[in-house]
């Protein structure tokens, strides 16, 4: 058994860009999966302004001290007329293995938990921008949470790595 094998609370394991790459690519796939399956949701599709993790997970793919209890991955999409991100959607995924371990509440898991969430926000100049201004004028609890921590983009491809919050 590997040392990364064995159940932790908080994994102290830097966060890295293949990490990174991976949480992108379940995020896309999810997203989607979503679109493909609730098809009154599709014209968000072109709506889609960045992915990015968030919380406890990007605060310490920063600081390397937070630790790693679980990865949250949100999906910002730009409000469309008529038509919000389902708001109460949170889908858990299995990392998998990784230096990053499990937690041992995670019964099933081989890795740690991935939480994938979404929401539609205010469109301002640009995908940055607009999260950025969500985060800076928390309208709601989950603003408010999100903010408190760090949010790093991991999707599109342009914006990979970005810290997006806290603002230096």
């Amino acid at each position: 058994m590997m040392t990364w094998d064995l159940p932790s609370e908080r994994s102290a394991a830097p966060i890295e860009i293949e990490h990174l790459e991976r949480l992108a690519g379940m995020a896309l796939l999810d997203q989607d999966d979503l679109l493909r399956r609730k098809t009154h949701l599709r014209p968000l599709r072109g709506h889609l302004l960045l992915i990015a993790l968030c919380q406890g997970g990007a605060l310490h793919y920063l600081d390397g001290k937070n630790g790693v209890k679980d990865l949250d991955v949100y999906t910002f999409y730009g409000k469309h007329p008529g038509l919000n991100y389902p708001d109460r959607r949170r889908v858990e995924r299995d990392f998998g293995p990784s230096s990053l371990g499990r937690h041992p509440d995670d019964v099933g898991y081989t890795g740690r938990r991935v939480d994938l969430m979404g929401r539609s926000i205010d469109l301002n100049a640009g995908p940055v921008d607009s999260v950025q201004t969500y985060l800076r004028r928390p309208p709601t609890t989950t603003a408010r949470f999100l903010a408190a921590k760090a949010v790093i983009a991991i999707h599109p491809p342009e914006l990979f790595g970005k810290t997006i919050w806290p603002l230096p």
